[in-house]
């Protein structure tokens, strides 16, 4: 977007006079005569060389009375932006209806050209100056402003920060090598503002480079992944005894960062300080820390909404979790088991305790996805955005729908390396834009995780197996909910479904071996198909 102009008059006759000097007009000798006269300033000039007014004016002459009364556009502006004018008919149709679009007046179209000063395919695109007369009060949304001139009388300050406020608003919200954003700076002439000491020069700050995100069409269709969009998880209970699978996301460290400090030094202004801690915990009875995990699981985690809770499942979920307890709750950092009490870590041990019983009765009930009732299924086909971001994939047309990869690391370029030069790949397609989002728990927060890759593996059935790939190298107590939640609920839920096609989980924890461990995942499919 070009940088704007702005000029700010308090009243017509004001306005006219800047107005014309800044673009241009017509003057009329004694003889009756008309003498086109050019603008002064020739960036903003509304005329030629040789007089002639412009197809497409640079300088817009607006105020609020001409919106309220609803004078009728320049005929040449309205011939030359008749696609624009076409486009905004057809938005404000889809948004409000064919009446609305049949209804629009002048005085609407007006106020586009005032919303789309400087945008590109819109009404406002060729305005480069705006002299406004009582407009600049109200919101606007230009961000390209780079100088505001007041021809007018402030009598207020509220006024001047008003009128000042149209400058605010950023060109660009791209960070720079330190994480922060560039400075900005906008000329401020005739209004009397006490913002700063002394005027500081900026250079202009070129937009970044931007590339269109989308799905190739029609020549990669063949290349189209789509999957389900799961809201939720049903899992029904065996009649037979309880048991649970444990493993290595079961694990639950208590620490200090997950639940609170442990000693924590009292000053006073005078006399001596004191430790505060928390060692009466460790006189709590594990049996007691046992029974109200236990019933903590049943009313939150086997209890449906309007029932009461399943107390016949007591004795067994308070052995499971007497097993979990013995063998997966680790205190450290000066921590206690007691504190796995606290609601939030409470519903972190419950959650994994059920995942575990869950994993054990996959073969005895179906678990099932609920999935989302008004778009139950995604497709790389909606991919298209834009973005700036450098970090990114040129993908191979013959494994990807999509033109790029958004990386969000390098570890992901190399399984994007990875992906293309396997042979029973069939496709592929990075989860940035795609809308594949898996629900879970945190504690007693729902959250939405959004996994990293699709990729479709011919293991030698005549569909192919999708398989869900995260690449991770730190994993915090949220990343084994996130992988224990794909495990134990996402993947045999969709499975069990039967309609969208086959689905796996991979992980991969080691940038240097995710080609070989790859391999073998991809081998494991072949060999049990």
């Amino acid at each position: 977007m070009p940088p704007v102009f702005i000029v700010v008059c308090n009243n017509t006759s004001t306005s006219k006079l800047v107005y014309d000097f800044i673009s241009g007009f017509d003057q009329v000798s004694d003889d009756g005569k008309v003498i086109p006269q050019k603008g002064r300033l020739a960036l903003f000039c509304n005329t030629d060389d040789y007089g002639n007014p412009l197809a497409r004016p640079r300088t817009l002459l607006i105020d609020s009375e001409q919106l309220e009364s609803g004078d009728s556009l320049d005929k040449n502006f309205r011939a030359a932006a008749a696609d624009e004018i076409d486009r905004f008919r057809y938005e404000i149709g889809q948004r409000e209806g064919a009446a609305a679009m049949e209804t629009l007046s002048d005085q609407d179209l007006l106020r586009e050209v005032m919303n789309t000063v400087g945008k590109v395919g819109k009404l406002g695109e060729s305005i480069r100056c705006v002299v406004s007369v009582s407009m600049l009060t109200e919101g606007w949304d230009a961000n390209t402003v780079t100088h505001v001139l007041g021809v007018r009388a402030f009598g207020t300050q509220l006024l001047c920060e008003q009128v000042i406020g149209r400058a605010l608003r950023r060109q660009s919200y791209e960070v720079n090598e330190e994480g922060k954003f560039n400075v900005e700076y906008a000329d401020v002439l005739g209004i009397p503002f006490d913002f700063t000491a002394k005027p500081v020069i900026a250079k202009i700050q070129p937009p970044a480079k931007t590339i269109h995100v989308c799905a190739v069409r029609p020549d990669r269709d063949s290349l189209e992944i789509t999957f389900p969009r799961v809201e939720g998880y049903r899992v029904e209970l065996p009649d037979t005894r309880l048991t649970a699978e444990f493993g290595e996301d079961a694990l639950l460290e208590l620490t200090p960062n997950l639940v609170g400090p442990s000693i924590t030094r009292n000053e006073g202004i005078i006399g001596e300080g004191v430790d505060l801690n928390i060692e009466h915990l460790e006189k709590m009875r594990k049996s007691t820390i046992l029974f109200h995990l236990t019933k903590r699981l049943i009313y939150t985690k086997y209890r449906d909404p309007g029932e009461e809770p399943k107390m016949h499942l007591f004795g067994q979920l308070k052995r499971i979790a007497h097993q979990w307890m013995k063998g997966y709750l680790r205190c450290t950092g000066g921590t206690y088991p007691a504190q796995v009490l606290y609601q939030e870590i409470a519903d972190m041990a419950c959650d994994r305790i059920r995942k575990a019983i869950t994993e054990a009765i996959v073969g005895d009930k179906p678990i099932k996805a609920i999935l989302d009732a008004y778009n139950p299924v995604g497709s790389t086909v909606h991919v298209n955005f834009n973005t700036s971001k450098q970090a990114r994939w040129k993908t191979d047309p013959r494994r990807c729908h999509v033109n790029w990869v958004v990386l969000d690391s390098d570890w992901e370029s190399e399984f994007c390396r990875v992906a293309e030069a396997h042979p029973r790949v069939r496709a592929y397609v990075k989860n940035h834009n795609l809308g594949l989002e898996v629900p879970y728990l945190y504690g007693s927060t729902p959250r939405k995780y959004l996994p990293d890759f699709i990729v479709q593996v011919e293991d030698g059935r005549p569909d192919p197996l999708n398989l869900i790939v995260e690449i991770k190298g730190y994993r915090g107590e949220d990343a084994k909910d996130k992988a224990s939640t794909m495990q134990s609920y996402w993947i045999p839920g969709v499975n069990n479904l039967g309609s969208y096609g086959r689905w796996d989980f991979a992980e991969f924890q080691a940038v240097f071996e995710i080609e070989s461990e790859f391999n073998q995942v991809v081998e494991a499919a072949v060999g049990g198909g």
